[in-house]
């Protein structure tokens, strides 16, 4: 028999009577006397989002006032400025420190653009949104000399 035909020969052996143990291997029952062990799986810490730091800079929580304002940017309120107060409230922002713009303009129609921003420590979180911005937009910006952070008409925060 010609080499390459014997090792052809021999290699189908062993694939044969690897095959063959592969069959054939089974686990052993656990005796009796063992228990079987419990094992509690705990599910991860979801990473948890931006956080409210009442001692921070407008810096530290703009990541939470864009995290926000995207959430709600989101949903079929997405042109309603009530909706981003109310959400940022619910996040831990001071309802007093906000300004919100009209969400129509005086004939009824949607605005272009909404503004909402909130007033932190001589600084302004603002956020813009509406149908001719591309994407939510959020900034810090420099407090408006009078103590505001947006210019012109703003609506009351009455509700």
């Amino acid at each position: 028999m010609p080499a390459t035909a014997r090792a052809s020969t021999i290699a189908a052996a062993f694939v044969a009577c690897g095959l063959a143990l592969a069959g054939c291997t089974a686990t052993p029952p656990a005796p009796a006397s063992t228990p079987t062990p419990t094992v509690t799986v705990s599910p991860s810490p979801t990473p948890t989002g931006p956080a409210l730091v009442p001692d921070g800079s407008a810096d530290d929580n703009l990541p939470l006032f864009e995290a926000v304002m995207n959430e709600v940017a989101a949903t079929d309120a997405r042109y309603q400025g009530r909706a981003y107060i109310d959400a940022l409230v619910a996040a831990g922002f001071d309802k007093t420190a906000m300004e919100v713009t009209q969400d129509l303009t005086t004939v009824g129609n949607q605005a272009d653009s909404i503004q909402f921003s909130v007033r932190w420590d001589g600084e302004c979180l603002v956020g813009q949104v509406g149908p001719s911005i591309p994407t939510p937009t959020a900034l810090v910006m420099d407090e408006i000399p009078g103590g505001t952070c947006l210019i012109g008409q703003t609506r009351p925060i009455d509700w």
